[in-house]
C-alpha cells in the first residue's frame, strides 16, 4: 500500500486487489427467484454466481436465499410478505446490503429498500460496479461510466416538494419551478452526450487502428467466452503478451492483440476480449460495441469454455446469446475446452463427442496448444477463397509465401512458370492479384 517516504517519493496506484482490502467488505445477504430458468439446478447455479460476483465488486456474502417464483411480484419482485420475512432475516444477520439475482425495476427496487431500510441491487448494478473498478484505459473508463449513467438515468427519484425551487421575478410566478430531479436529470443526460460524443472518437481511433491492421494482410483470431474462462492466459501462453491474469471475474476489459506465429508459417493477429456473463447488463453491451467490434471483424473466432465448470452447457448458449446481439453470430468458430487439468474426465468425454471439431487444452500447463494452433491454421485456411496463379520460375518468394499464407491444393510446373491452386484468406488473396492466372 502507498506510504510517505523520502522528499520526492511518488505515490504507487493501487491494484485492483489491494483497493478491495482497503476497502471495508460490506455484508451483503443474496436473494434469487430463478425467473426464466427451467430448473432448481440452474437457479442454484446463477446464485452460485451472484455469490462469485458480490465477492468480486468486494462484498461478503453472509447467506443467500433462494425463492422459486414463476412471475415477479410487480411492487416488490418477490411479494410483500417474502420481503418482510427476508427483511427480519436481513436485521438479524446485520446486512449492510441486498442483492437480487436479476434486474429490477425503479419501482421494484425504490419499495424494496423501504422495506429493506438498506441498499439494494441488482445483478446489473453489481456487474457494473465491478467493470467500474477494473476499467484501467481511458476507453474502458469511459465506457462503464457511460453505462453507469444509462443504468441510473430511469433510476432517479425525487426527494419531495422541499426540494422544488420557486422560480422569482415578475412573469415567473407559476408556481413550482424545477425540482432536484429534473436539474440532475438534466446534468445527467448532458453528460451522457458528452460521453456518447468522447466514445465515438476513440471508437474512430479504434477503427482507423483495425483498417492498419488489415492493410498488413493479416488474418485475425479473436478470443471469445465465458469471465474466467481462461482467455488471457492462453493469449499469454500463445504470444507471451504479458496481459494481467487474476482468479476473478472481469480482471481483463480492455482488448489486447498480439501476433501469433502459427506451424504452417502464417502469421495471425491474435486479440483478447472482455469475458461474458449469463445476463449481461444491456447498457454495457451497448457502451462496449466499439470494442467488441474486434470481435465482429475478425476472421475466426476461439471461443474458450471452462471445461471445468459444472455449467458449462449454459455458459456456450450464456456466450452465443451475446455474440447475436453484437452481430457476431455468423462469425466461424473454433471451440477450446480449457482447464482440462482440471477437468472431470468423463464429463470433458461428453462435451468434445457433442461437439465434433473442438480441441482440449489447459492454458496453465501448455497442453494441448499444438493442436489448437494447428486447428486454427486448418480453419483459417478452410475459409479461404480458392484462386489459381501463374507464379514465374524467378519468383519462387512468391510461392514460398502462398505456402506461409494459405493452403497450396495444386503446383503444376510447365513452360511458362509454377500453376498454383490455393485457397488462401481474403486478407492474402488480395496480395498475389498480379499473379492471377487468366481466366
Amino acid at each position: 500500500m502507498s506510504t510517505r517516504g523520502h522528499a520526492g517519493r511518488q505515490r504507487r496506484r493501487l491494484t485492483a486487489t489491494e483497493v478491495d482490502l482497503e476497502r471495508p467488505r460490506q455484508r451483503a445477504l443474496l436473494v434469487g427467484t430463478g425467473i426464466g430458468t427451467r430448473s432448481a439446478e440452474e437457479a442454484e447455479a446463477s446464485l452460485a454466481e451472484l455469490a462469485l460476483l458480490a465477492d468480486t465488486a468486494g462484498a461478503e456474502v453472509v447467506d443467500a436465499v433462494l425463492q422459486r417464483r414463476d412471475t415477479p411480484d410487480p411492487a416488490t419482485y418477490i411479494g410483500r410478505g417474502k420481503a418482510e420475512e427476508l427483511q427480519q432475516l436481513a436485521t438479524a444477520l446485520d446486512v449492510d446490503l441486498v442483492i437480487f439475482d436479476d434486474e429490477l425495476t425503479p419501482a421494484q427496487q425504490r419499495n424494496l429498500e423501504k422495506v429493506f431500510a438498506v441498499d439494494v441491487v441488482d445483478r446489473a448494478a453489481l456487474i457494473l460496479d465491478i467493470f467500474a473498478q477494473h476499467a484501467r484505459s481511458q476507453e474502458g473508463m469511459v465506457q462503464v461510466e457511460l453505462a453507469q449513467l444509462r443504468y441510473l438515468l430511469p433510476r432517479l427519484r425525487g426527494r419531495g416538494a422541499q426540494l422544488s425551487q420557486q422560480a422569482g421575478g415578475i412573469g415567473a410566478r407559476r408556481g413550482p419551478g424545477e425540482t432536484q430531479l429534473e436539474i440532475d436529470r438534466r446534468r445527467l443526460v448532458r453528460r451522457i452526450q458528452k460521453l456518447e460524443r468522447d466514445l465515438r472518437e476513440l471508437a474512430a481511433n479504434r477503427q482507423t487502428q483495425r483498417k492498419a491492421r488489415r492493410r498488413r494482410n493479416l488474418p485475425t483470431v479473436a478470443l471469445v467466452g465465458y469471465t474466467n474462462a481462461g482467455k488471457s492466459t492462453l493469449l499469454n501462453r500463445l504470444t507471451h503478451a504479458g496481459v494481467l491474469v487474476e482468479d476473478r471475474l472481469f480482471s481483463t476489459l480492455d482488448p489486447t492483440t498480439r501476433r501469433l506465429h502459427l506451424p504452417g508459417g502464417e502469421t495471425v493477429l491474435c486479440s483478447d476480449t472482455v469475458g461474458f456473463v449469463q445476463r449481461l447488463p444491456h447498457q454495457l453491451v451497448e457502451a462496449f460495441r466499439s470494442t467488441l467490434e474486434e470481435v465482429v471483424d475478425a476472421d475466426l473466432l476461439v471461443h474458450v469454455v471452462d471445461a471445468a465448470a459444472g455449467d458449462a452447457d449454459s455458459r456456450l448458449a450464456a456466450v452465443d446469446t451475446v455474440l447475436r446481439e453484437i452481430g457476431a453470430g455468423d462469425v466461424p468458430r473454433l471451440l477450446v475446452w480449457n482447464k482440462a487439468d482440471l477437468a472431470d474426465a468423463e464429463a470433458l468425454a461428453r462435451l468434445t463427442d457433442a461437439h465434433p471439431g473442438s480441441v482440449v487444452v489447459s492454458a496453465a500447463t501448455g497442453a494441448g496448444l499444438t493442436d489448437l494452433l494447428a486447428a486454427i491454421g486448418d480453419r483459417l485456411r478452410s475459409l479461404g477463397r480458392v484462386v489459381e496463379y501463374l507464379v514465374p520460375y524467378e519468383r519462387g518468394d512468391v510461392l514460398a509465401a502462398m505456402h506461409r499464407a494459405g493452403e497450396v491444393l495444386v503446383e503444376v510446373h510447365d513452360d511458362v512458370g509454377t500453376r498454383v491452386r490455393a485457397r488462401l484468406p481474403e486478407a492474402a488473396a488480395g496480395r498475389f492479384a498480379e499473379f492471377a492466372a487468366p481466366a
